[in-house]
């Protein structure tokens, strides 16, 4: 059979399931990590975060890293996203135990967002 349609790089749309695992790069080409999961508004329907996972040692002490959906590019030639940041700012970027995000408790939007000067 052929290539699953959400596997191509020339089509536009994605599926969610698809985006998790995906790598994300700096400008330079590094690898910086991988998308772990993305937050969707339910009444916009858009997608708004891609939270992002590194640091620690064999997943304990890792930091979950929530990125606005507005600073990541997809680019076909990399098959992965590229933020226009380096990892420095990325490592004193707000980062949270993954718990944080299984709440109602929001306010991590609008840290992340003004970290970054995006609009939610």
């Amino acid at each position: 059979m052929g290539t699953d349609a959400a596997d191509r790089t020339d089509m536009r749309l994605i599926a969610a399931d698809k985006v998790e695992g995906v790598s994300v790069y700096n400008p330079a080409g590094e690898k910086l990590g991988t998308v772990e999961n993305i937050f969707i508004d339910k009444v916009s329907g858009q997608a708004e975060f891609a939270t992002m996972a590194f640091g620690g040692l064999l997943g304990m002490g890792e930091k979950h890293y929530p990125l606005p959906w507005s600073v990541l590019t997809y680019d076909t030639a990399k098959d992965g996203f590229v933020v226009a940041l380096e990892k420095e700012t990325l490592e004193g970027a707000p980062g949270y135990d993954k718990s944080r995000f299984s709440t109602t408790d929001y306010g991590w939007r609008e840290e992340v967002s003004g970290y970054y000067g995006a609009t939610v």
